[in-house]
């Protein structure tokens, strides 16, 4: 065969084939969003994530930077939803919520053997180069999933798709292939603002061209996860029981009534909901060992017990007065500062 046998529909075949839920193609140039991301970054929203502004920041604007040569990207969407409640739905304070998307099999590891058998596949058609990039990459992922038709972007930022809603990952497999690129869906939001009233921390904010962007220095996700320093104050009441990520703005969603669930088992949780008691007595191996090959392990041992002290506060409940005792004589600062909050908060 050669490289015209591949077209769409063989994209979409393969794809399948490889058990992805979502698959669709986009062109390289000029690559979307890319001065709206560069105006975000450049009025500091992005808060202390350097990695989306220090010099990996304009590569997100040439993918050949990646890929020499590269004409087409396949977008490809792998769904993570599961029958377990919302986060609006859970309502048990004594226990730790974990975004849905880091319960099971860290997906760097799932989507990228995915996608390196998809490309496989593909090499038997044709001849062609490729690189696969899965988040870590420095590429406008979302934005390239809408030109490739996958979904829209919402107002809480998350891709759309109509018919699966927006849990779902997305990988991109960049190609030297010549394909025909799909065409993005229309916006289905609407006047629906119900992500933007749910946000306990106001994060979803108007943008300066009349949309909505999310400043990620009050996002839960990022005071969870990507901050290391200090969660300001002002901040943490609206963090909930909340110790890795945030799901709110997903779990309101309508587009999400309906949504799928996966059909595989890699992203099903080990231990749903863990209890704030539990996660506190934890040693640093236990940690590790308890969230080896998770996303969890991204927040790091103190990080991940200073959310969970805060949520202790939040919880206010006596019974876990004595874990916050304890974490306050951390030798850890970070740790201890939150800590002592949190015995405030249950009036100590």
């Amino acid at each position: 065969m050669t490289e015209k046998a591949i077209d769409s529909k063989l994209v979409h075949e393969v794809a399948v084939e490889c058990g992805f839920d979502l698959v669709g193609v986009a062109g390289v140039h000029p690559v979307p969003d890319f001065a709206r991301f560069r105006n975000w970054a450049d009025r500091g929203l992005a808060g202390e994530m350097r990695y989306l502004t220090d010099h990996r920041a304009e590569m997100r604007g040439d993918p050949e930077s990646l890929l020499p040569g590269v004409r087409s990207i396949i977008c490809a969407g792998l769904v993570y939803n599961g029958p377990e409640p919302l986060s609006t739905e859970f309502s048990d304070i004594e226990r730790a919520w974990i975004s849905r998307y880091a319960w099971g099999e860290d997906y760097h590891h799932v989507l990228r053997w995915r996608l390196e058998s998809f490309a496989r596949k593909l090499r038997e058609c044709a001849d062609f180069e490729w690189r696969v990039c899965v988040d870590t990459a420095p590429l406008l992922e979302r934005s390239l999933a809408r030109a490739a038709g996958l979904g829209w972007i919402g107002k809480n930022t998350c891709l759309i798709n109509q018919n699966l809603g927006s849990w779902f990952f997305l990988g991109e497999l960049l190609t030297t292939m010549d394909l025909e690129p799909d065409a993005p869906p229309p916006d289905r939001c609407g006047t629906c603002a119900r992500c933007i009233e749910a946000c306990p921390t106001d994060a979803i904010v108007p943008s300066p061209d009349g949309r909505f962007e999310i400043d990620a220095r009050l996002c839960i996700s990022y005071l969870t996860i990507e901050l290391r320093s200090s969660i300001p104050e002002a901040h943490r009441s609206g963090m909930g029981s909340n110790v890795f990520g945030c799901d709110i703005c997903q779990d309101v969603c309508p587009w999400n009534r309906r949504a799928v669930e996966a059909a595989g088992g890699e992203f099903r949780p080990g231990e749903f909901a863990p209890s704030l008691e539990r996660l506190a007595a934890l040693g640093e191996a236990e940690f590790r060992a308890l969230f080896r090959d998770t996303p969890v392990s991204r927040a790091k041992y103190r990080g991940f017990l200073r959310n969970v002290a805060v949520a202790m506060g939040n919880a206010r409940l006596e019974r876990f007065r004595d874990a916050l005792v304890k974490l306050a004589a951390n030798p850890d600062a970070l740790v201890a500062e939150h800590a002592q909050w949190g015995l405030r908060q249950l009036g100590y």
